[in-house]
């Protein structure tokens, strides 16, 4: 994986398939490896770029305090250090947030967005998990992972090995980083600024997802807005149902003629 120097930081990122692009933003407490089945499934038609947001994978573990928009800043540089003049943008939780204000404030840079979770505000959630990363990592971890996908996914083989694997991967972590990650997704609500939204947006919610309602108000908010709902899924619904998910994802690309032909 390559990286790039943004706002002092080094910001790691996998590119994967050739063609235009699509930059996937993953959620808390992964890293790019959220998106591990659409990287390899959209690099057939296009260049995938999975990001480790800060705090996450090998990107600079930041324990000050930063704001939504440095997060931004941070996507852009990786942009640009590709080479990328515009994308298909993706976002789970935190990182559909960023995605949200990243079409907000640059929607020259983006021909469409897709948000899992799609909340476009605050959280009540977001203090428990800031004091639980801050207080033990290791207990926390795993429980906050099982939280964000359904209780069949969670206690399945498949489920318990994938989540097992950002378990092991605890000692890149570091607790205030991930807590700083959610401070800054917590101090940034656009609601007000979805009625302006000029990018085609799609918010997929899984059934049994804890932002369901959010995100139904985010896709009600945005002009033009599609909401879907991934059946037996959570919040990680990209992860849990892949198969479906990228489904919803190619009939919204198809429906706006952004889905490359083979």
């Amino acid at each position: 994986m390559p990286a790039c120097r943004v706002n002092g930081i080094d910001i790691w990122y996998e590119v994967k398939g050739d063609g235009p692009a699509m930059v996937l933003i993953h959620a808390n407490p992964f890293d790019h490896d959220l998106w591990m089945y659409q990287s390899a499934h959209f690099s057939t038609w296009f260049k995938v770029i999975g990001i480790d947001i800060r705090g996450y994978g090998r990107s600079t573990k930041v324990t000050e305090p930063y704001s939504l928009k440095d997060m931004c800043d941070d996507v852009v540089g990786v942009m640009r250090a590709c080479g990328i003049a515009r994308a298909v943008l993706g976002g789970c939780s935190v990182g559909s947030s960023i995605a949200l204000l990243l079409a907000l404030d640059h929607p020259q840079l983006f021909d469409a967005v897709v948000l899992v979770g799609g909340n476009s505000g605050s959280s009540a959630r977001y203090q428990g998990r800031i004091d639980g990363y801050r207080t033990d990592l290791g207990a926390y971890h795993i429980k906050h992972l099982r939280e964000l996908v359904a209780p069949a996914f969670a206690d399945s083989p498949l489920g318990r090995h994938l989540l097992n694997m950002w378990v092991e991967r605890e000692p890149r972590l570091a607790g205030e980083a991930i807590a700083q990650v959610f401070m800054a997704g917590n101090h940034t609500d656009t609601t007000d600024r979805l009625g302006s939204m000029k990018v085609p947006t799609l918010v997929i919610n899984g059934e049994h997802d804890h932002s369901l309602p959010a995100g139904r108000k985010t896709a009600s908010l945005v002009p033009g807005g599609i909401h879907k709902v991934l059946p037996g899924t959570g919040h990680a619904c990209c992860l849990e149902d892949p198969a479906g998910f990228d489904r919803l994802v190619i009939e919204f690309l198809q429906s706006r003629q952004l889905m490359p032909a083979l």
